[in-house]
């Protein structure tokens, strides 16, 4: 898959913050919409003369969507995080990212080494912990902020004394129990620990579920839960807290230290929810994902559903300067399930759908941890378009439905089920949409059964290309 040109300004600096009671619409805004949608992803990819390597790495920016009475009011502000906050103050970068490094000298490199200090640019995703809407990324330093006008309120500090420095912008959430589930890694020089925990309430304290150790620490984006089984997928993209060590003294980035060993093969830890205890460790062949859809119990087995790659070099792909580049090609995942048979220990995978599929979403209050029917994500129309539609999959065969416009180019579909609703797919779908022939983009609101246009509002200048978002 190639990036058009016409995708460019998806991965440019958003200088303005807005405010906007009423934005303008087309179509009819269903009434029984009345939350808010919160976006995020990353809208500044340079500060003075230092410039960002990766997608990934950009200062976040929240969006804010409010629906009321058939009307859309919009608000998008930079995240106030330390991060922000100390390299606008000194015209520079600051704080290291995924696979961006500030340019140190050797002293300031071996500083780092010995600092506490890792960026809490939450740029990935959106979440209630401790009783606050907060921005996450991939360290343990969720910021909150005011859900009206999106100003940052500080870093959160937990209470407890678990330790990590990488985590998932994916915490799980059990409405029935009321806690949410997540996991944060340890490293030390000769073990690696992942410790899962969950959090109640409006409390910062997160209390240990169990743990899990390995040799090579695995970047993992997100993990899997059943009713009775956290599962933790262990790609062989690796790393050891001496490799990460030794590029910070050369210079280089936390994602330069990450190896693809395929010969490790992918690993499932599954622990018990009920006492943490390690329920066994299955092997499968080398893939890679970043993140997972759903996962259920069925006869003996666990069934996992991931949008899945052959191998981890989508994390290469998306150097912004690839993605800026009309001739480059970028990898792209597959709707695959695997089934893990816990008595007798193999691990079977499929590809249920073989087009692209990306930031995956399903109806989560109902479906997870259930056997469920409908996934829903962007993918790409034709190979030269990247991000060029959204797509309705049914996990029991039936053909996959496609919205798609001409130079139109959608982020993350997030489901909203409607007042009462009896069906999976009863409600609506809500992505925010890049169109390059007005350089701007829109909301769009699809009914999700359909998946036909249900209408839209349009924002007045271009929402740089973000990660994930969700509906209060």
């Amino acid at each position: 898959m190639a990036v058009t040109s016409r995708t460019r300004p998806g991965f440019a600096t958003l200088e303005q913050e807005i405010s906007l009671e009423k934005l303008p619409t087309q179509g009819a805004i269903p009434s029984w919409l009345s939350g808010t949608l919160y976006r995020n992803g990353p809208a500044r990819y340079e500060v003075g003369p230092d410039r960002y390597r990766h997608w990934f790495d950009g200062l976040a920016m929240l969006h804010r969507f409010a629906f009321s009475d058939g009307q859309v009011s919009y608000t998008n502000r930079y995240l106030g995080s330390q991060t922000y906050r100390e390299n606008s103050q000194a015209g520079k970068l600051r704080f290291s990212e995924f696979a961006t490094d500030p340019c140190r000298n050797i002293f300031g490199r071996v500083a780092t080494l010995f600092s506490q200090q890792i960026t809490d640019n939450g740029s990935v995703n959106v979440s209630r912990i401790g009783g606050q809407l907060v921005a996450l990324t991939e360290t343990p330093r969720p910021v909150a902020f005011d859900p009206q006008t999106l100003q940052a309120r500080g870093t959160l500090e937990y209470t407890d004394k678990l330790k990590g420095f990488a985590t998932t912008a994916h915490p799980h959430y059990d409405f029935e129990r009321q806690e949410a589930l997540n996991f944060v890694a340890h490293s030390e020089p000769r073990k690696n620990t992942y410790q899962l925990y969950r959090q109640s309430g409006a409390s910062l304290e997160r209390s240990l579920i169990g743990t899990a150790t390995t040799d090579e620490a695995a970047y993992m984006h997100s993990f899997a839960v059943t009713e009775n089984y956290l599962i933790l997928v262990e790609f062989p993209l690796v790393y050891k807290l001496l490799d990460v060590a030794k590029n910070i003294l050369r210079g280089q980035s936390f994602m330069e230290s990450f190896s693809w060993k395929p010969a490790r093969g992918t690993r499932f830890l599954v622990l018990r929810r009920q006492d943490g205890t390690l329920a066994g460790t299955f092997q499968a062949e080398a893939f890679f994902a970043f993140h997972h859809i759903n996962a259920f119990e069925r006869g003996g087995k666990i069934v996992l559903d991931l949008a899945a790659y052959d191998d981890a070099a989508i994390l290469k792909a998306f150097y912004l300067d690839n993605l800026r580049d009309s001739t480059a090609l970028i990898p792209y995942a597959r709707l695959t399930r695997c089934e893990i048979d816990l008595a007798g220990g193999e691990v079977s995978r499929e590809t249920l759908w073989d087009g692209a599929l990306e930031l995956p979403r399903i109806n989560y209050r109902r479906s997870n941890t259930q056997d469920y029917r409908f996934v829903y994500g962007s993918g790409y129309r034709r190979p030269d378009l990247f991000s060029s539609q959204l797509v309705k999959l049914d996990t029991s065969g039936q053909p996959a439905q496609v919205w798609y416009e001409d130079e139109c180019y959608p982020g993350e579909p997030v489901f909203v089920a409607a007042p009462g609703a009896n069906r999976e797919d009863e409600g609506v779908v809500l992505s925010v949409v890049l169109d390059s022939r007005w350089e701007s983009s829109f909301l769009l609101i699809l009914d999700a059964a359909s998946f036909q246009e249900v209408g839209r509002a349009a924002v007045p200048h271009s929402i740089p290309f973000g990660f994930h978002g969700q509906y209060f």
